[in-house]
């Protein structure tokens, strides 16, 4: 299998999930909270030109149960009402039908057998069961570790035992399988768009809406980049 990405465009978020959700495939969404937002602009420092990552999330499929819904695995912090879920948990994929909420969605097919796409969703729900948390604290050490690339590839710098945020928690159960998604980063520096990035043969099915705010965002760099330009051919006198 060659990395391959298939667009797919006119259609809801429900029909792009129920289309291609199957069981140990990876979600990837891009957000428009704030935490969303703030987590997309701390991955700018992956890309050449510092544009703004299209993700914030990622997950996995566990695939249909006899509710007829496509449930998911993921680490992640929900509050409803009064009920506070931090960490490993199973959600409805239908969370993410939201097209304001999450304009961008994408599911990566990385071709596991039945038999690997059984022992990943097996990992994941022994993870829900023994509680893992979500870690706040180790996301911040990613964010040091995405400013200094060469702490990328070392043990993050606030590393806590039973934790992990949600692409470290995608990477972990893929690394039980055999298969790194993001070599030479480790799995708790490892960022949405690192696994969006992954070079591990796959196809990619996306559908990407104009994010709140980009045209803003690719203005303001565009003006520093200028900005930058010009005080670079000004010398002191």
């Amino acid at each position: 299998m060659e990395n391959q990405t298939i667009i797919v465009t006119g259609i809801s978020n429900r029909e792009f999930l129920e289309s291609y959700a199957q069981p140990g495939r990876v979600g990837l969404c891009g957000g428009t909270t704030r935490i969303d937002t703030a987590i997309r602009h701390a991955q700018r420092h992956l890309h050449e030109e510092h544009r703004w990552s299209d993700w914030s999330h990622a997950f996995i499929f566990e695939g249909k149960r006899l509710d007829g819904q496509h449930w998911v695995l993921e680490s992640d912090i929900q509050i409803l009402r009064r009920n506070i879920q931090l960490g490993a948990q199973e959600n409805r994929a239908e969370k993410y039908f939201d097209e304001k909420m999450f304009p961008a969605l994408a599911v990566l097919d990385f071709g596991l057998t039945e038999a690997q796409a059984t022992m990943l969703v097996r990992g994941g729900l022994e993870l829900v069961a023994k509680r893992q948390r979500y870690s706040l604290r180790e996301l911040i050490g990613t964010l040091v570790a995405l400013r200094k690339p060469e702490l990328r590839a070392r043990e993050n710098l606030l590393a806590q035992e039973q934790h992990a945020y949600c692409s470290a928690f995608v990477k972990l159960l893929f690394q039980e399988l055999g298969l790194d998604l993001v070599p030479g980063v480790t799995g708790k520096n490892t960022t949405p768009e690192d696994i969006a990035r992954s070079p591990l043969p796959h196809v990619k099915y996306l559908l990407v809406r104009e994010m709140p705010g980009a045209r803003l965002a690719a203005l303001g760099h565009k003006i520093k980049t200028g900005l930058r330009t010009k005080l670079g051919k000004i010398r002191p006198r």
